[in-house]
């Protein structure tokens, strides 16, 4: 068996943030490099953002800034986005490299060497003006079929017609505004009828051999049924790789052409032994995984690249390509913005294994798959929180309340364990061919019968009944949740990770399955998710509707720090009169406040610190005129003020101060008033705020409330912010 693993995903486009459906293949590839790694395999995983061709060129224009500038940037946001997502790439890089340029050259090389290119000439739109041919996206004018007035040159974005520029009505350049006008032009071509007989020859074998998904096997048949032609695989634009052949100094290749020839530059970047991977098809198995709009390109054009160099290369083994994930009652879109994104999906504050588990459950593997809040909410709630998280904790807390929080000892349930380790096989088979739901839920199925088990043991009775049956069941349910969390590694590492914590253990290969170890002491239960409840979907539903330039516009705009420091600082008491947790942060609380008849809404970094009723019905100080600012989706119109010492926070109370009371500094009038000095708030928080012998000083004067000094009782000597 070939236990050198090579695995791509398919290069994300750097000009836009990646949605749900775009993660699903960098995700699937991750898992799958992660099962390789725990299998023992040599395993590669390589990806990295996609750069070069003309959408990025024209975003760039629109921004008035270069291409790399757009490219670093969303480098960046795609890196994190990925990095969010515990994404184990042994490598993400970019294809704007020069190791890029080096091998893309080459290739072109040896298929012109070949006879693979060849030359044709054709009429395109071309600017006088800027004494350049135009693109196809840098042309825009009115669509021939629907009379939209801004269609671009390859589709109208109205009506989805594919165009030809010279179809537009009334064609514009957007370079410069000019007219265009027809030219002849040469451009270069892949001679793709030329290698099908070796390319034909490649697949009737690779497609068998590496059982590729059954829509990669039909779009790639109707392909070459339909009849393959010359491909083009130059463009005139600036921002590419330069085309090494004489005439064609100001043109360079086709995004498509050198895209997927980006994972081997890729891998170069990342070791000197590129080679070992690349160069050698007997001892490397290539595994990749794409969307099947892509499927051509990896299973017809970047083969038919590499075939027809004539040298060796490692070629396809697997294609795992997925249907598409919709969203609610359309389609995810990058252009239009509509979706749940990479970025969204942090800012929700739910976990990124949340994000994973629905992924991989609903994971369209053989058909398209309907993303819905509802559905989403029912599948974590139910599968997740209420299967497998429900037997990890009520198992481990069993332990913690009734065996002093040690695992008791273990003697194999000869008949659980037969179908446990029968089922560990199927997951093993589905994930060896990149199944990866199949694998995923039978992982799930395990899970339920654990719990099963759990019930029908009924170990609550029996520990008093039959302390030997209780004890049986116990130890055999966590060498089961021990063995969960080896299976689900690969689709929810943290969850992996906080489970190994509570059992004591460290991380488990996939050889440490059927119950092995000597489980002793476990940690402290903890529950591993919370519930989305109704009105946290309810809000994300509303929150993601529609576009996200429309969600943009309907945000209020952020106050600058000018404004929300320029005032003089206004400070009042306010009693707590509802506490509750921030649904998308696991460390703030939002509270509703009264301040003296007012009602207003504060956000604070709290839950560290205090339980919701050490807070409810108490009176704290507010920075009353802060200018309102969004936390984590919530605007908080105001700041408690609390003081510190070490680890210790204390909020500064003022029970016994009516609501709406001024809080004042000794010395200083309040705003308004034109007796005694003002004090603006950015001089406020400039000024040093400490605690002193239990007195809240700002600089040297204390603040006072009602006549009385405003004192601490836990901080001595500290600081307050």
């Amino acid at each position: 068996m070939n236990t050198k693993r090579l695995i791509t995903s398919a290069l994300p486009y750097v000009n836009n943030i990646p949605h749900l459906g775009n993660l699903i293949q960098v995700l699937s590839a991750d898992v799958f490099a992660r099962f390789c790694r725990a299998r023992g395999y040599e395993t590669l995983y390589v990806c990295g953002t996609d750069e070069y061709g003309t959408a990025t060129e024209t975003k760039a224009i629109e921004e008035g800034i270069t291409p790399k500038e757009l490219c670093d940037r969303y480098f960046a946001v795609h890196r994190d986005i990925y990095d969010w997502f515990e994404i184990s790439f042994d490598k993400f890089g970019r294809t704007s490299t020069p190791e890029q340029t080096e091998i893309t050259q080459h290739i072109f090389t040896k298929l012109d060497e070949a006879g693979y290119i060849r030359e044709q000439t054709l009429e395109q739109l071309y600017s006088e003006k800027s004494d350049m041919f135009l693109a196809d996206r840098y042309v825009r004018g009115t669509c021939p079929h629907c009379g939209y007035g801004e269609a671009r040159g390859d589709q109208c974005e109205n009506c989805g017609k594919l165009l030809e520029p010279q179809e537009l009505i009334d064609p514009r350049s957007i370079v410069d505004n000019s007219t265009p006008v027809l030219r002849k032009t040469k451009h270069l071509y892949i001679d793709l009828p030329a290698v099908l007989p070796k390319l034909q020859e490649w697949m009737d074998r690779a497609s068998v051999e590496g059982a590729w998904a059954h829509n990669a096997v039909q779009m790639t048949k109707s392909w070459i049924r339909d009849g393959l032609r010359e491909r083009c695989i130059t463009r005139d634009l600036k921002w590419g790789i330069p085309v090494p052949k004489e005439g064609y100094e100001r043109k360079v290749f086709y995004v498509w052409f050198d895209a997927p020839i980006g994972y081997i530059s890729i891998t170069m970047t990342l070791t000197p032994d590129w080679e070992d991977w690349w160069r050698n098809p007997e001892e490397v198995r290539l595994f990749q995984f794409i969307g099947k709009d892509n499927i051509p390109f990896h299973t017809v054009i970047f083969p038919s690249s590499l075939i027809g160099t004539g040298e060796r290369w490692t070629l396809l083994h697997h294609m795992s390509s997925t249907e598409y994930l919709n969203y609610e009652s359309g389609k995810f879109s990058k252009s239009k913005g509509i979706g749940v994104f990479g970025t969204d999906a942090k800012d929700t504050g739910i976990p990124a294994d949340v994000w994973r588990f629905y992924i991989f459950y609903n994971r369209p593997e053989t058909s398209d798959y309907l993303f819905t809040w509802a559905d989403f909410q029912e599948k974590v709630n139910g599968e997740l929180i209420g299967n497998l998280g429900n037997l990890v904790n009520r198992t481990l807390t069993f332990i913690e309340r009734y065996f002093d929080g040690t695992v008791p000892a273990f003697v194999r349930d000869p008949a659980l364990w037969e179908t446990v380790e029968s089922i560990e096989a199927e997951i093993t088979a589905h994930l060896e061919g990149a199944e990866l739901r199949e694998a995923f839920r039978k992982i799930f199925a395990l899970s339920s019968i654990g719990n099963k088990a759990f019930q029908d043991g009924e170990p609550w009775k029996t520990r008093v009944s039959d302390p030997p049956s209780a004890a049986g069941l116990i130890a055999n349910l966590t060498y089961l949740i021990q063995d969960l969390s080896i299976l689900v590694r690969p689709y929810l590492p943290g969850t992996a990770d906080a489970v190994a914590r509570m059992l004591g253990c460290g991380e488990h290969s996939w050889k440490d399955l059927g119950g092995s170890g000597s489980l002793g002491r476990i940690g402290k239960p903890r529950i591993l998710f919370s519930k989305l409840e109704d009105d946290l979907i309810v809000s994300l539903k509303d929150r993601f509707s529609g576009s996200q330039a429309e969600r943009e516009a309907e945000k209020p705009a952020e106050p600058t720090p000018e404004e929300r420091f320029s005032a003089n600082v206004d400070l009042r008491v306010a009693r707590i009169v509802d506490i509750r947790r921030h649904p998308e942060a696991e460390k703030l609380y939002i509270e509703t406040l009264d301040i003296g008849g007012e009602e207003r809404t504060i956000v604070s970094g709290l839950v560290p610190h205090y339980a919701e009723d050490e807070l409810r019905g108490r009176n704290i100080i507010l920075v009353y005129n802060l200018k309102p600012a969004k936390l984590r989706g919530v605007m908080s119109e105001g700041m408690l003020l609390a003081a510190s010492e070490g680890e210790t926070v204390e909020v500064l109370f003022a029970d016994k101060a009516s609501p709406g009371s001024r809080v004042l500094l000794e010395g200083y009038g309040p705003p308004g008033n034109r007796q005694g000095k003002l004090l603006k708030i950015d001089e406020f928080f400039d000024m040093p705020i400490r605690v002193e012998t239990s007195r809240v000083l700002v600089g040297d004067a204390p603040l006072v409330c009602e006549g009385g000094a405003v004192v601490t009782r836990t901080v001595s000597n500290g600081s307050v912010g």
